[in-house]
């Protein structure tokens, strides 16, 4: 059976129902009205014929079948590890926990904020930090977020210069010398394992920041103790970048007196994924919060007083502060942090210390066997990765060990590293020795030690506790995990539940058959350094995949690497500045942006040092293009070009792109279309065609990667011609010296890899007219929604024929004004009703941006309107005077059940009324875990920890027994 009808929600007779209602006679003349001609795509785009779901996915299997699954022991940032099976069921397999949103309506996230608060808490712990995010992106990307955060919460410095320890990862220092180059920061290089290196540093004394590494990427081990005194001494700020689990026996960076901890988190049951996507972790000491980049999961209280998490710390967010952000917050990896925190817990402390020492100790065997065996170990001390020297011969020990099914890493012709993980035992230990005799001719009768030297000095040995909140000691049992990740899901809204109806965020379907291969091994345990000769079947997806997008956007290059939406961005703006840099326009550095545009917009130009100017949107939500004119005629030379969403953020195709275009084009600059609302062309126009020099996609929204919990994501970056030599490059292998052009923005060659086949089965179930279809039947459903509200709740931009594009803007600002239920409470009253909110207040406040998506029902889209028609008729009795706005069941929203079920009720309005506003939910209901959440308290009395679970007993003790705390 065809797979575009089980993705595709109206049926035929939907349709027809549909077109009538938004008054049109078929979906061609409904996108003939709706699409502006000059930017049509008339023909049928190159892609393959669409395969059934059987089809497909016996085709993906061909593909993975051409990678090699080995033993695993290359290291460098990516470790061996085990997902246990009831996380990768209940979490990774589990729609409840991948299909969920970003938790910016806390109340119906409590579950996965829950499982991120305990991801920070591990953090915290194990870092003996005082604070923690809720993720990052990747190891590397974190430091260089760690760098900029210590520039912005250094007040005593002025220096622009930062001080990286060269025993960092490769790929870090690859990302940090694009990065720091383009955010204006000197960045140096220096070994901060040297005895001198803290004499060196407290005599230098001209630096805002230092990183030093506690495990370099050889596996040596250091204490940086020494180096942070010296550091602090200079006036200097310290980051320290380590290992969680080494982090369970050695000491830890906030006991050296460490500002900032960053690194990894994927060794805690994340697979290697072929490089991602894996959740970085940042952890600072108090008084850095408010400089500290991406999501902080913080606990307040809800209307009831019982304790409830929240993302905390809003102010600090894109959408708010646009070029002032602390950062783009869109650098998060939830569902793996939480796939993290499962892990920790499922361990717990002492299990997480017994499998360090076993790796420990498996490392340590080893290094004496190569001692015995007359090799040199080039560090001393080590955790779990041993590097050795080889003359000449590191590629024949790589091809005896791969004769064995053993990767290692060549450092260099005369250099091997070592790194054990989770899975490896002595076997493996005795295999990778026996290669090294095979490839230097050491013969068999080699004397064993009896004294086994230990890589960690005692003196740097952990001796304080950690992870003592009890949630890291209960669930000892499957069983009990069991029903405790049950029970977080339970608490959330997710698409397994309801339509997520989010202007601008496309909450389509993720299909059961496109999520399936991500967890086949051949997949799954290709480490992303493997020769490439093992990793043929990634290597043709990826580059299928690349063609694909590039016909869909019309663009000539694609490449995958930017590993979130925030990165495509920046990727995509610094493509534009290293272009006009290489022509001689250094003087390129300012952007436009309309105030319509994606607050991450402003974000990223900042991390590319260009200089936002604001142009003003016209009344009917259009640029102004007499603003766009003195703009650009104000900034004359130093244009660099534009940022424009297209569609606009206000849910229309906007007629006037092509002579925006232009007018930016024949400035000197270039244009970059922002591919978030991309799910409103496929198939109907190609932005690489109409006038876009680059364009970021997300594969998270429109080619059905599912959002996670706020990540993983995948944004593409797509050029024309004239920029691909500036599309980023490998990290692994970018050469420091040169200026610039190609500069990886993410660790891995292909970013997060692991979810690219999300997209490729979505594609190859499709089909071109697919695509197109499904494009068409997004555009039908908003005008549905539109037209079907628009006495109640009208849309508050349109374009030609009062048509919008594949979302629309509720106009909520007449109805609170006339009864002081704004577009939050509304938000909050929609939680009653089973629903997650639409977008709030963005792009324009007071309004509420909807987008259906192709995949829901007819039945669902009318239950939302249903649910709208609903509340309007709630407020109307408020507005008319009929019932007290402080004592409505709309600003009382939502309603949980402890509440409702308490002896005492002293309401205006019926149990019934707050419990069941629609006969519909009498067949299903979801209760709110929780009440109004206070966000302003909790943003006042910041706790980012798991607090002790008897303040949750005694609160919910009260809040049942109808006190009000």
């Amino acid at each position: 059976m065809s797979f575009l009808p089980r993705h595709i929600g109206p049926g035929a007779d939907d349709v027809t129902t549909m077109l009538s209602a938004v008054g049109v006679d078929s979906l061609d003349q409904l996108i003939d009205r709706a699409v502006p001609e000059s930017i049509r795509f008339r023909d049928i785009l190159d892609l393959p014929a669409p395969l059934d779901e059987t089809e497909a996915l016996a085709a993906i299997r061909r593909i993975a079948g051409k990678n090699t699954v080995m033993r695993q022991m290359i290291g460098q940032g990516y470790f061996d590890t085990v997902t246990p099976a009831a996380i990768r069921r209940n979490i990774l397999e589990n729609p409840g926990f991948y299909t969920s949103y970003t938790p910016y309506q806390p109340e119906i996230s409590q579950g996965r904020l829950e499982l991120l608060l305990t991801f920070q808490n591990a953090v915290i712990d194990l870092t003996g930090m005082e604070v923690a995010n809720a993720s990052l992106l990747d190891e590397s990307s974190a430091v260089a977020e760690a760098v900029l955060m210590m520039r912005r919460a250094n007040r005593k410095s002025r220096s622009a210069r930062v001080i990286v320890d060269s025993r960092s990862l490769p790929q870090t220092l690859a990302i940090l010398t694009g990065r720091t180059r383009a955010a204006g920061i000197e960045l140096v290089i220096a070994d901060l394992s040297a005895d001198d290196a803290a004499a060196t540093l407290a005599s230098d004394g001209d630096f805002f920041g230092v990183v030093v590494a506690q495990i370099g990427a050889d596996g040596d081990v250091i204490d940086p103790t020494s180096v942070i005194e010296a550091a602090h001494e200079a006036g200097a700020l310290a980051t320290v970048s380590t290992d969680l689990l080494a982090l369970t026996t050695l000491q830890s960076p906030g006991s050296a007196g460490a500002d900032v901890a960053v690194g990894s988190a994927q060794r805690f049951g994340v697979p290697l994924f072929y490089g991602g996507p894996h959740a970085a972790f940042m952890a600072s000491r108090k008084g850095t919060e408010r400089s500290m980049p991406g999501r902080i999961v913080g606990v307040s209280t809800d209307s009831s007083g019982a304790p409830a998490y929240r993302l905390a710390l809003q102010t600090r967010e894109q959408h708010i502060r646009r070029e002032k952000a602390t950062s783009n917050i869109c650098t998060a990896q939830a569902l793996l942090a939480i796939v993290a925190a499962a892990y920790a817990v499922y361990h717990g402390p002492a299990k997480l210390r017994e499998l360090a020492e076993r790796l420990h100790g498996l490392a340590t065997v080893f290094a004496e066997g190569l001692r015995e065996r007359g090799i040199s170990v080039t560090h001393e001390r080590f955790f779990d990765t041993v590097t050795f020297s080889v003359e000449g011969k590191a590629d024949a020990i790589l091809a005896a060990a791969a004769e064995r099914g053993i990767n290692l890493r060549r450092v260099d012709q005369d250099t091997v590293g070592v790194s054990f993980g989770e899975s490896h035992t002595g076997e493996d230990v005795e295999d990778v020795l026996a290669a090294v005799s095979e490839a230097c001719n050491i013969g068999e009768n080699v004397e064993p030690s009896s004294d086994l030297l230990d890589g960690v000095p005692e003196e740097w040995h952990r001796t304080d506790e950690y992870m003592t909140h009890p949630v890291f000691h209960t669930h000892r049992s499957e069983t009990s995990l069991m029903r405790w990740l049950r029970q977080l899901a339970d608490k959330d809204l997710a698409l397994d539940r309801t339509m997520i109806p989010l202007g601008s965020c496309t909450m389509k379907l993720n299909a059961a058959a496109e999520m399936e291969p991500i967890s086949w091994p051949e997949f799954a345990n290709i480490h992303p350094l493997a020769p490439q000769n093992q990793a043929q079947g990634w290597q043709e997806l990826i580059e299928q995949l690349e063609g694909w997008l590039a016909e869909i956007t019309g663009y000539a290059a694609v490449s995958v690497q930017p590993n979130a939406g925030s990165q495509g961005e920046l990727a995509g703006l610094l493509a534009i500045r290293r272009y006009q840099v290489d022509r001689g326009e250094t003087q390129r550095k300012t952007i436009l942006i309309p105030s319509s545009a994606h607050g991450t917009n402003a974000a990223s130009a900042v991390l590319a040092d260009l200089k936002v100017v604001v142009v003003a949107t016209a009344a009917d939500g259009l640029i102004d293009h007499e603003d766009l004119k003195a703009k650009i005629e104000s900034v004359g030379d130093e244009l660099a070009g534009i940022m424009v969403t297209y569609p606009s953020t206000h849910g229309v195709y906007d007629t006037d792109i092509s002579m925006v275009c232009e007018a930016v084009h024949e400035a000197g600059g270039q244009v970059y279309v922002d591919g978030a609302n991309l799910n409103a062309l496929m198939g109907l126009a190609r932005p690489g065609k109409f006038g876009g020099d680059v364009s970021h996609l997300n594969l998270h929204k429109t080619f059905c990667i599912p959002h996670g919990g706020g990540g993983p994501g995948v944004g593409p970056v797509a050029v024309a011609e004239h920029l691909v030599p500036y599309l980023p490059g490998n990290a692994v292998e970018a050469k420091l010296d040169e200026r610039g052009a190609g500069f990886p923005v993410s660790q891995a060659p292909f970013g997060s890899a692991g979810v690219l086949p999300i997209t490729w089965m979505y594609i190859a179930m499709t089909g071109a007219e697919g695509l197109t279809e499904s494009t068409r039947t997004a555009v039908l459903s908003a005008n549905y929604i539109s037209r079907s509200l628009s006495d109640v709740f009208p849309t508050l931009y349109s374009g030609d024929g009062g048509l919008v594009a594949h979302e629309c803007i509720l106009d909520l600002r007449p109805m609170t004004k006339a009864s002081g239920v704004t577009a939050e409470d509304v938000c909050k009253r929609l939680v009653d009703f089973g629903f997650h909110a639409p977008t709030l207040a963005f792009p324009v406040a007071g309004t509420l941006m909807v987008e259906p998506t192709e995949s829901e029902s007819l039945e669902e889209l009318d239950r939302f309107i249903e649910a709208m028609r609903t509340i309007h008729a709630e407020m109307q009795e408020i507005a008319d005077g009929k019932v007290e706005l402080a004592d409505s069941v709309v600003r009382n929203a939502p309603h949980t059940a402890q509440v409702l079920t308490a002896d005492e009720w002293d309401r205006s309005y019926p149990r019934s009324q707050a419990a069941y506003p629609v006969p519909s939910l009498r067949r299903v209901k979801y209760w709110s875990p929780v009440g109004r959440v206070d966000n302003a308290a909790g943003d006042r009395n910041l706790v980012c920890s798991c607090p002790p679970i008897e303040a949750f007993d005694a609160a919910y003790a009260a809040a049942a027994a109808g006190e009000e705390n």
